[in-house]
């Protein structure tokens, strides 16, 4: 599943191709997705402008002109590709698991502005889009997540509160979008090495300094990844037509059995599972 990076990446590329224009049609060739696409969808967007592309977590927000919200979630599958009307064959990948090649029976929904298309591709069908009526309803769908590792809330008092006296692991913490929105399994594991603090430790066993550690890496691993393009599974490109980078910079994931990259750590990297998820980790300085 795209993480926040990778998600923010999409945005980016949207907010720059499709900001202030105007949509002329809008095609639905499967409404069946994880939520089914409300059937006054293409009169909702047809003839209104997109104002911007913003994102909270893992969401995509449309900021419409009629004053009203799209939301689009990628699922674990879900790929967004921007499509010239006047040459059929530049597609452009903004998506975290894209392929050059676009297989048209997974193409769900199109919107098109006057000089492209915007193309939804996803063979799993677990993204989705929903319609958001105004402010207060766009506030009350995200209030059960808790805030991005960017935000001012996202801090030490917030974390001690939520660690103390729980036994629940930090990994499984860090996974745990009512907690923190937007980290998922690749990033939890490069922020835990950083921290030197293993996946499997309770988080009632954290001291305030590593607390701080998870709040400072977090950030630091977020933007960096974001700066990078992402991380490449598959074959990601942005709408530059440049490849996510970040997987280059991988410490501990997808590296089980390799040595650790930690200066004079003469530790292993171990792969885990945890919560039915891949967890990797030094053996030796993550304590």
């Amino acid at each position: 599943m795209p993480e926040l990076p990778e998600v923010e990446v999409v945005r980016k590329s949207l907010d720059k191709k499709i900001k202030q224009k105007k949509v002329k049609k809008v095609i639905i060739r499967n409404r069946n997705l994880r939520y089914k696409i409300p059937l006054n969808f293409e009169s909702f967007l047809k003839n209104q402008k997109i104002i911007k592309v913003e994102r909270f977590s893992k969401y995509l927000i449309l900021h419409i002109s009629n004053k009203t919200y799209c939301l689009l979630h990628l699922g674990m599958s879900g790929t967004v590709h921007l499509v010239s009307n006047n040459d059929k064959t530049l597609i452009t990948n903004t998506s975290f698991y894209s392929n050059p090649i676009l297989p048209k029976k997974h193409n769900h929904v199109e919107i098109i502005f006057e000089d492209l298309k915007l193309i939804y591709n996803d063979p799993r069908r677990f993204g989705f889009f929903q319609i958001i009526d105004n402010d207060f309803e766009l506030k009350k769908r995200f209030a059960h997540l808790g805030p991005e590792p960017f935000s001012k809330k996202f801090n030490i008092r917030y974390i001690l509160s939520l660690f103390k006296g729980k036994k629940k692991n930090i990994k499984n913490f860090l996974l745990d979008q009512y907690f923190v929105s937007g980290i998922g399994n690749i990033y939890a594991s490069e922020i835990l090495f950083l921290c030197k603090i293993n996946p499997s430790k309770k988080v009632s066993k954290l001291k305030k300094k590593d607390c701080q550690k998870i709040i400072n890496f977090s950030k630091k691993v977020l933007l960096y990844a974001i700066k990078k393009g992402g991380s490449t599974i598959r074959d990601f490109k942005s709408t530059s037509g440049k490849k996510g980078n970040f997987q280059k910079k991988f410490k501990v994931y997808e590296r089980g059995g390799l040595k650790c990259k930690r200066g004079q750590c003469e530790g292993i990297i171990k792969k885990k599972t945890i919560s039915m998820r891949s967890t990797f980790y030094c053996n030796i300085c993550q304590k």
